[in-house]
């Protein structure tokens, strides 16, 4: 007889059986059967956060019927899962309202909004504003990339995300992680002359320059950061992965 597996559990979702593993991201679970489920703060290398409160489901377990985000809850054996019933799609438009209002210069809210019928915003608006404080930038920096350079300030309206002071942090090392996880293209990466500049942080990197080609190709910070993670020579980064 074949061993079970423990880990594999059974759900529903909008009266379909599925299966999954159990603690997963049911956003995670319910995207791999092909539904889909808006969010903007989730990315699965990192921890989920619930954030932008998008990827609103309602989930069934037992007697108990919840409005919940998606992205970090656990998946778990026997539940059911509804997508879109009246009360998800109306709680997801004032989400949506509320994210125009917040960042209103971010397309990629203003697109997703209007997928989803909603194009307008009856809240104050945060004129100039392209973040919407899901902190993906950060929890990519400390988990994935550990330097640990960005993080919240403030609370309620003045809560943003900054470095330190706001001023250039020696933690950054220049990667870029944050600029490419960003959903709304709120921080802002350069490079000229030499330099990558990561806008939003302050910071200034000299670029280090490929021994072969001559090419500029990744600040010697980040270079020297990898080559500690993964206890290799330092030498091994003299040349870019191109001519590597």
């Amino acid at each position: 007889m074949a061993e079970k597996n423990e880990n594999k559990v059974s759900f529903k979702i909008d009266g379909r059986s599925y299966e999954g593993v159990k603690g997963e991201s049911l956003l995670a679970a319910i995207r791999r059967y092909g539904y889909e489920v808006p969010s903007l703060c989730y990315h699965e290398a990192v921890s989920s956060y619930g954030a932008c409160r998008l990827c609103l489901v309602e989930v069934q377990e037992g007697r108990r019927r919840k409005l919940t985000t998606s992205c970090n809850y656990p998946l778990q054996d026997g539940i059911e899962v509804f997508l879109d019933t009246e009360k998800v799609v109306h709680n997801r438009k004032m989400v949506f309202k509320l994210l125009l209002a917040m960042a209103p210069e971010a397309q990629s809210v203003r697109e997703l909004a209007a997928d989803h019928g909603v194009i307008d915003t009856p809240f104050e608006i945060n004129k100039g504003n392209k973040c919407i404080d899901c902190g993906l930038c950060a929890r990519v920096c400390k988990e994935i990339v550990e330097a640990d350079a960005i993080g919240f300030s403030g609370r309620g309206l003045s809560k943003q995300m900054v470095s330190p002071y706001d001023e250039a942090n020696e933690a950054c090392i220049g990667c870029g992680a944050c600029v490419v996880v960003c959903p709304t293209d709120c921080i802002g990466m350069k490079e000229e002359n030499g330099i990558r500049s990561i806008v939003r942080w302050h910071r200034d990197l000299p670029m280090k320059k490929c021994k072969v080609c001559g090419r500029p190709f990744a600040p010697t910070f980040q270079l020297n950061h990898f080559a500690d993670q993964i206890k290799i020579e330092r030498s091994f980064f003299d040349s870019c992965q191109d001519c590597r």
